[in-house]
């Protein structure tokens, strides 16, 4: 049973609200939505958000179709989990919504500590080319990347900031869970 828990958590919590979750920060990243990846993702999801757009307008940046998209998978993956065993068959409405809201933190922390350490490497390997996954991490990446660099400068010619924001991002991931 734990390998079918296992499995299905992979498909549904990593891959499928990863992508959902790209959904969500491609367009807050203003990552260049021309790209693969980021075409890959949009058709991926538009089958949801689309239908959810004629009826959720825009807030600012934020598209509120793709937001409520996001919850609408996370919670259907925390449910498919609760069937299987993953979580205690007793739980209630407010302990399965936040355990809907802990997962999709979690997750959040963990696609950018990932995302981060791709980027990272991807520097190290391949320095001063281009790919498509290369300038979507770093649209996604250098966001958050900024404003540490700001406070904490190269030292000898090396960035440590992806280093300090790894840290706090699993720091952050160790006090929800």
């Amino acid at each position: 049973m734990e390998a079918i828990l296992f499995i299905v958590r992979t498909l549904l919590q990593v891959l499928l609200v990863t992508v959902f979750l790209l959904r969500v920060l491609l367009p807050l990243t203003r990552a260049d939505s021309r790209n693969q990846l980021s075409q890959a993702v949009i058709r991926l999801t538009n089958p949801l958000v689309l239908p959810l757009r004629r009826v959720l307008p825009p807030i600012g940046k934020v598209d509120t179709a793709s937001v409520v998209a996001l919850v609408i998978v996370q919670a259907a993956a925390t449910a498919v989990l609760w069937l299987l065993g993953a979580y205690p068959r007793n739980i209630g409405l407010p302990l399965f919504l936040q355990i809907v809201v802990l997962s999709l933190v979690s997750t959040v922390l963990l696609f950018y500590t990932y995302a981060l350490l791709l980027y990272i490497l991807l520097s190290w390997v391949a320095p001063g080319t281009y790919s498509p996954a290369a300038g979507l991490l770093s649209s996604l990446c250098e966001p958050l990347l900024r404003p540490v660099r700001r406070v904490i400068p190269a030292l000898a010619g090396i960035d440590f900031s992806a280093l300090f924001v790894i840290i706090a991002l699993q720091a952050l991931y160790i006090a929800i869970n």
